[in-house]
């Protein structure tokens, strides 16, 4: 079974067309986009909203801040002992 839908690979491939002719441009700072790839992810994302037939993003490309461990160590306390 396919993973993408004809909707999704049409969109991909508006994308693509208009980053050849430079008329491609990013979402805030409005850039042309000269990367393949993200033309791609662009088209893909346009199909998202779309409602196309698209697989979910990987959990691994968002990015969340690391957790900090809340055990802390003290190293005053382990050479002193009391007599």
């Amino acid at each position: 079974m396919a993973r993408y839908g004809t909707k999704a690979r049409s969109k991909v491939k508006k994308a693509m067309h208009e980053r050849k002719r430079g008329a491609l441009k990013s979402g805030r700072s409005g850039r042309k986009v000269k990367s393949r790839k993200q033309a791609i992810a662009i088209g893909l994302s346009q199909a998202r909203r779309a409602g196309a037939k698209v697989p979910k993003k990987k959990a691994s490309s968002r990015k969340s801040p690391a957790k900090k461990s809340s055990a802390r160590r003290s190293s005053s306390r382990r050479g002193s002992k009391k007599k």
